[in-house]
């Protein structure tokens, strides 16, 4: 079974550095095969800038030599860096290029650079390379591949450089938690096809989001759900701390979380899964109307929102006891975080997995013309390439002002037996 970790890179400058040294770092996590030109905006935004600054790095080195501290050497010297422009067949992609200047005669010109303006298909064939070379696998030859296309000579590109990007992938995937507060973690899953991802994104007590992991496998498989929580364990997430856990409703991760990290831990089910679930069991007339009162329910205080939905189950227990028989299924973890008093942009936010959700949306969107998954790997691939594309861009969790008033409630046991006796009742 396998998982990635992914973390951050704060802006493509760096990444485009990271990617000289490194060499194929970002390839393993997206696997294009031969839906390429699906994917051509996920690969350009995520590897494609990264990979061609890289290149445009590569070929200003070997017209002013390698960076170094101290006094400049040489008539050619390193001057920073600029914006720049390479045109595309079909757009203009922005890019850092790095400046050159001739201790006597000004403005040096980066070869590559000078290549892709003069040249529009040039770029276009770099990211062909770059796609061949995801798509089989080849990752040693992409970075080379590409840096020929525009006249870099291969010595520019060490092998050993290449070799070391496994490392780095293998240590990233190992990141340890162990100095990171960790209050809140999101679970949820996707479909690709007939293969399921697991996926776990924290929020720390200043509000920062963290890519925790990912696991192939559905969050209803109670062994996948054990794996990736003891997994989180191993690097550094550890019981021993309460904490708020956010979950699509599956029962397989309330018994996995109760059995790694104790039952006492307060679980929010996420609302428009629940919704999904009730509706689903509804005919079409009636979708409408539910989906109202349970959207009034969560607005409600807790006890006045759970007992409202109680007494709809009530009646929709002759005509539809399916529909009843899943809004009353786990109802009381509905309304965890209501049962707070947290702000409501706090309250919105912990109410549903959206946090995963919205970053899965770009493979979603990305593969809805995918009509052959060869493997769970392809699958883990996908995730794994559409939460490295949000994870860059980050943002405080909303409303994370508030969350010392999370933090306040966790070392309490809120309403634990309260808990434990309305989860045997529902």
């Amino acid at each position: 079974m396998s998982d990635y970790q992914i973390a951050n890179r704060k802006d493509s400058c760096a990444l485009a550095e990271f990617l000289q040294k490194e060499g194929q770092f970002l390839l393993p996590m997206v696997d294009l095969i031969e839906t390429a030109q699906v994917a051509i905006d996920e690969v350009i935004d995520v590897a494609g800038r990264a990979t061609i600054e890289a290149v445009l790095q590569l070929s200003a080195q070997q017209v002013a030599g390698p960076k170094h501290a101290g006094k400049p050497r040489g008539a050619v010297r390193w001057h920073g860096q600029q914006s720049g422009v390479v045109p595309l067949s079909n757009r203009k992609l922005r890019v850092r290029k790095p400046r050159l200047r001739h201790k006597d005669q000004g403005e040096v010109e980066v070869p590559a650079y000078q290549a892709l303006r003069t040249n529009s298909s040039l770029a276009s064939r770099m990211l062909d390379i770059l796609m061949r070379g995801v798509s089989t696998r080849h990752y040693e030859h992409v970075l080379p591949a590409m840096a020929q296309t525009v006249g870099v000579s291969k010595s520019s590109v060490s092998r050993e450089m290449i070799a070391a990007s496994e490392k780095v992938l293998t240590d990233l995937a190992e990141r340890r938690f162990d100095d990171i507060d960790m209050l809140i973690i999101y679970l949820d899953g996707l479909r690709f096809g007939s293969h399921h991802v697991l996926a776990a994104v924290g929020v720390d007590s200043q509000g920062n989001k963290h890519v925790l992991g990912l696991r192939q496998g559905a969050s209803e498989n109670a062994i996948v759900v054990t794996g990736l929580l003891e997994d989180l364990v191993a690097r550094g997430i550890r019981p021993g701390r309460r904490r708020l856990f956010v979950i699509d409703g599956s029962q397989a991760l309330r018994r996995g979380i109760d059995a790694v990290y104790g039952s006492d831990n307060p679980v929010q089910r996420c609302r428009p899964h629940k919704e999904r679930n009730v509706l689903a069991y509804l005919p079409k007339e009636e979708q409408k109307r539910m989906r109202q009162v349970m959207k009034a329910a969560w607005r409600l205080p807790a006890s006045q929102g759970q007992a409202r939905l109680e007494k709809e189950a009530q009646a929709l227990d002759k005509d539809y006891p399916s529909a009843a028989a899943s809004l009353r299924e786990g109802l009381s973890e509905m309304f965890t975080v209501s049962r707070l008093g947290l702000p409501a942009p706090l309250n919105r936010c912990l109410g549903s997995t959206n946090v995963i959700e919205s970053s899965f949306s770009g493979a979603r969107s990305k593969t809805r013309r995918v009509t052959h998954w060869q493997d769970g790997s392809m699958a883990l691939r996908w995730a794994g390439s559409s939460l490295l594309a949000t994870a860059r861009s980050f943002r405080k969790l909303m409303g994370y002002q508030h969350l010392w008033m999370l933090e306040a409630y966790l070392p309490e046991a809120i309403h634990e037996d309260k808990l434990a006796q309305d989860r045997r009742i529902g």
